[in-house]
């Protein structure tokens, strides 16, 4: 229950689960110049008005730039009744430097 912080290589095999939350919190901007395979992007300023989006019981998997925002975010999480939201470490950062899979940047626009 709650939220906790996990590695990068510790996240991706839940990531990639069929039904998993992958959320990045990281502006559209941020999103569109690379991201974690599979993270769907609900910037942080407007998760709260998203949250309808998420299954609440089950986790959700967060993720910024560093996990700053991401920690920020399983907090929201948290105080809004979700039972696991859990923060990737060192965030899109550590996820590239770890050699995870990463969705190539899309151009804006």
């Amino acid at each position: 229950m709650g939220m906790s912080e996990i590695s990068p290589l510790e996240a991706r095999p839940a990531v990639e689960a069929a039904y998993s939350q992958f959320v990045d919190v990281r502006t559209p901007e941020e999103y569109a110049s690379g991201h974690a395979y599979r993270a769907i992007n609900i910037p942080l300023d407007t998760l709260l008005t998203n949250l309808d989006k998420l299954e609440k019981n089950e986790p959700v998997y967060l993720i910024c730039q560093s996990g700053k925002r991401s920690m920020q975010a399983a907090e929201i999480l948290n105080q809004a009744g979700f039972s696991q939201s859990i923060s990737i470490a060192g965030g899109t950062t550590a996820w590239q430097a770890a050699g995870l899979p990463m969705a190539a940047a899309t151009k804006g626009g």
